[in-house]
């Protein structure tokens, strides 16, 4: 995914606001959507792209589950559940840009324990650049879908907080 990992965020947002309470869900949702790309920073500034960004702990959807579940376990024994639900939103937005990465790019499911990677569709190199390759192959499609179902939740929210 290059563009659709905010969109995705809106939506997750949206569709949590109606079960959980909390005032940031929809802000923890875009938040989490977009946090493992914050690797980005190093990838240019430090590594100098070396290394795939994916191979970054900010990628390894394993690193994510050990550092959620005790934040979530303990929120909810606090009887914080505004707070628990803002944490089961925004690392669940961290899941979906991991689950929506592996569709056409290398993730690392099982890292550090295992190397394996899980990539659905490999986006062949077919253009001078990757990027072209990549917004001219079917998998792209799939983030298009992703912005319009965004923005036609958004126009919805917004011609409801408009009507009289």
């Amino acid at each position: 995914m290059l563009t659709a990992h905010l969109p995705s965020g809106y939506l997750v947002g949206r569709l949590a606001e109606k079960s959980c309470s909390g005032n940031h869900i929809l802000i923890a949702a875009l938040i989490g959507a977009v946090l493992p790309d914050v690797d980005m920073l190093y990838f240019h500034f430090v590594d100098f792209g070396r290394t795939h960004h994916h191979m970054y702990v900010s990628h390894w959807p394993l690193a994510w589950l050990v550092f959620a579940l005790p934040v979530i376990c303990v929120l909810h024994f606090m009887h914080a559940i505004a707070q628990r639900n803002i944490a089961i939103v925004l690392f669940g937005a961290v899941m979906l840009h991991l689950c929506l990465d592996s569709i056409a790019a290398p993730i690392f499911w099982l890292m550090p324990i295992m190397k394996g990677q899980l990539e659905l569709v490999s986006v062949p190199a077919r253009y001078s650049h990757w990027i072209i390759s990549y917004l001219l192959h079917w998998t792209f499609a799939l983030e298009l879908a992703i912005w319009l179902a965004a923005i036609l939740a958004f126009m919805r929210v917004r011609k409801a907080s408009t009507a009289p």
